[in-house]
């Protein structure tokens, strides 16, 4: 089956008459708990159901909007969450924003794969038309920045030099059928095939939806490779309004930048660089400063005339090293320390250092208590936290702890 969608990319409105509506349910893309609707088939359609790596389109009929468009066989299924009357004359609207995007990219990789193979021999051995950017991947381990160059230089020619782009459709077992590029037909496909021709580059086996000419593709820019899967390379791309929104998106970041950094976008790199060794600077002078404190806080500890059993300490600032320094100065031979580091109200760290068997007691049950997980050795048990602001119940938990061990205190 072609659809109307497929005959004539470019329909934003449609009147057909709706075949069939059953109750069904929709799983989100996202997850989720699925979502209760109904399967609608129309006798024809301009909402592209999703295949050849395309995603489907959105649209409405009447006013009910669809949340997917499927193939399955010959028909092409829309699954709404308002019933529609079999036999009703509807009206198809089609979110043209979405559609046009889609063809721009579809079209887009049609024209890259053509030129990569043509220029370097690079096969497409698949591709994805995701929702920020597209994805070819090349069946080759290495494309070369200098490669890449001349690849992008050479589609966007082609784009500027007004190629036609048809599409035919031609009978399954039709013998030219054999000489156009392809990956293979569905299993249960039925009915003619089509065939998108870009005049002189190429001519490739597609259900989806493209532009009429290469101009309508406007731009493309290859944002560069990525490593795939063996032997393979990911080419990452963007093709018409997604460029532009790009270079919008860049624009307010260079202009934000510029007004941070109190320099023209020509000097921001350098600045970033200044600045990020400036906080290397101080990341290390704060931590020797940490250092110290841990330092004076356990001496401080320590001159009491009579020190506790038990030391308990909290510090938004710090780090395990801090915890730890204090550990090593006070000892742990006779005091239980719960050292904690970070937000009270979010996550953290904590230690608890003592008398081994007290540790190996009571470390599991801190960290139950905390919310977190954690794991220790000869005397110390120390973990992540996710519930400080529970504290207050390990030191209580830490004191009875001790009062049972000392009954007489």
């Amino acid at each position: 089956m072609v659809f109307r969608c497929q005959r004539d990319s470019w329909a934003r409105q449609f009147t057909t008459r709706v075949v069939s509506c059953r109750a069904a349910e929709l799983r989100p893309e996202g997850g989720g708990e699925p979502v209760s609707g109904f399967q609608v088939v129309l006798e024809d359609t301009i909402l592209f159901p999703e295949g050849g790596g395309q995603p489907d389109d959105r649209g409405l009929i009447g006013d009910v909007p669809v949340l997917r468009v499927t193939r399955r066989g010959t028909e092409a299924v829309h699954f709404v969450p308002a019933a529609l009357e079999p036999g009703a004359e509807v009206l198809l609207s089609l979110d043209w924003e979405r559609r046009f995007d889609h063809m721009q990219q579809h079209s887009g990789q049609h024209l890259i794969s053509a030129v990569a193979e043509q220029m370097f021999g690079f096969k497409t051995t698949s591709w994805e038309l995701g929702r920020q950017r597209s994805v070819i991947e090349l069946d080759t381990p290495v494309v070369t920045a200098e490669q890449l160059q001349a690849l992008e230089d050479s589609v966007n020619e082609k784009i500027r030099d007004r190629v036609p782009v048809t599409v035919r459709e031609l009978a399954a077992d039709d013998p030219e059928v054999e000489t156009v590029r392809s990956r293979g037909l569905p299993d249960d496909h039925a009915g003619p095939v089509r065939v998108v021709d870009i005049a002189g580059i190429d001519s490739n086996l597609c259900c989806g939806t493209h532009v009429s000419n290469l101009s309508d593709l406007q731009v493309i820019k290859l944002l560069g490779v990525e490593k795939g899967k063996k032997n393979k390379t990911n080419l990452v791309f963007l093709v018409g309004n997604r460029v532009l929104k790009s270079i919008e998106q860049s624009h307010s970041t260079e202009k934000a930048l510029t007004s941070l950094l109190k320099n023209g976008p020509g000097e921001h790199v350098e600045a970033v660089k200044r600045l990020q060794s400036s906080v290397k600077l101080l990341q290390k002078n704060n931590l020797n400063l940490l250092r110290d404190i841990a330092v004076l806080i356990a001496r401080d500890f320590k001159s009491k005339p009579a020190p506790k059993q038990l030391f308990v300490l909290h510090r938004k600032e710090g780090d395990s090293e801090f915890m730890n320094i204090i550990a090593n100065e006070i000892g742990t031979e006779e005091t239980l320390l719960f050292l904690t580091v970070g937000d009270e109200k979010e996550a953290g760290l904590f230690l608890l250092a003592g008398p081994v068997e007290a540790v190996e007691n009571l470390g599991p049950r801190v960290a139950e208590l905390l919310g977190g997980k954690g794991a220790g050795k000869r005397g110390r048990f120390q973990g992540k936290a996710a519930k400080m602001s529970r504290r207050g119940e390990v030191q209580a938990l830490l004191q009875e702890f001790l009062s049972n061990q000392n009954p007489g205190a």
